[in-house]
């Protein structure tokens, strides 16, 4: 019975949030229209930008199976004095 209790205790531990995109994301707004034909499923690539209050952002993607980027990880510095 403890076991039946526990299970979607367990299971909300494995979930994890997704990196949502913002202004200057390459999938700010959707996918990109052009495919990465030429990269392998599961290779990772950095998009360097500064969003609107002047932090350098760098922002990790994974491609996917079907060639579209999955937003993996943002990183935000602070701009310079």
């Amino acid at each position: 019975m403890t076991l039946l209790l526990c299970a979607p205790l367990l299971s909300a531990c494995n979930t994890t949030e997704s990196v949502q995109p913002i202004p200057g994301s390459i999938t700010y707004g959707g996918q990109p229209h052009m495919k990465l034909t030429k990269s392998p499923p599961g290779s990772q690539f950095q998009h360097h930008f500064t969003n609107q209050w002047g932090q350098d952002v760098i922002e990790t993607y994974i491609v996917q199976p079907d060639r579209s980027v999955k937003l993996v990880n943002r990183q935000e510095m602070s701009p310079p004095d």
